[in-house]
């Protein structure tokens, strides 16, 4: 089974209803709104005249908002509906960033140069069975001494909702909803892998990606699964046994020289 095309296509659909949903809030975006929440835009500063790869981009508006900040972006997505969405945003908002449709392991800068940051978030590696070839693809884009950042929803919660914390030879298949409020019936079956962190962070470091920082929360900056409570604004919580359950990890790394 080609797990890639039915991910492809099943974000495809995903893509025509998220953008017009209040969880993604183009509107919101086109009148002046960033799509970064607090942890990244903590986290990953400086941007302002830097070369940005955004991996598994979506629709761009992080790519986008990250544009707005002065970085010059590339955004990258397996869904060419994502993709075409992604650049009339870039021309409705008067931007210059680029959009590639491929997947992740198919692309190339090529002759370009490398990239100064190369970035990723919420949702992103579960999609791809091979976290080697991914990391390779990462440090074959950035430039020596450039930067990588990823933020990504915590594995300890699929553990918590019945699936494997550790990697296994099978992807898991399933028909699921997704998560925008005005998804209605929708349902599209899509294949997720499992990666453990300790496993992320081994990929990143064997294809030269020192590792500076690595951070835990015990909240997410999105409403996205179930029996989540916002406690403070923009910051929603999940409780197992009364204590906090870990739903956001960032890694930070810099590109260095193999030896």
């Amino acid at each position: 089974m080609d797990y890639f095309e039915m991910n492809r296509e099943s974000w495809n659909r995903r893509a025509e209803v998220h953008f017009d949903s209040r969880f993604y809030d183009v509107k919101g975006f086109m009148a002046g709104n960033t799509s970064l929440r607090e942890i990244e835009l903590a986290e990953l500063t400086h941007v302002q005249g830097r070369r940005l790869l955004h991996l598994q981009c979506h629709f761009g508006l992080d790519t986008l908002s990250w544009a707005r900040q002065g970085a010059e972006c590339t955004g990258v997505d397996i869904s060419p509906v994502a993709i075409e969405k992604a650049r009339q945003l870039n021309e409705s908002s008067n931007l210059n960033a680029k959009f590639i449709c491929t997947d992740v392991y198919s692309y190339s800068r090529g002759d370009a140069d490398p990239f100064e940051i190369v970035f990723t978030s919420y949702g992103t590696i579960c999609w791809l069975p091979d976290l080697d070839k991914w990391a390779q693809v990462v440090a074959s884009s950035l430039a020596m001494g450039g930067t990588f950042y990823m933020a990504d929803f915590h594995p300890v919660y699929d553990l918590l909702t019945g699936y494997s914390y550790f990697e296994t030879d099978a992807p898991d298949v399933e028909e699921e909803e997704t998560y925008t409020e005005n998804s209605g019936d929708m349902k599209t079956p899509l294949a997720v892998w499992a990666h453990p962190i300790g496993r992320v962070l081994t990929a990143l470091v064997n294809a030269g990606i020192a590792i500076q920082r690595v951070s835990e929360y015990p909240f997410s900056p999105y409403q996205c699964f179930k029996g989540m409570t916002e406690r403070e604004p923009g910051r929603y919580y999940i409780t197992h046994n009364g204590q906090d359950v870990p739903l956001v990890y960032t890694i930070t790394g810099r590109k260095q020289p193999m030896p």
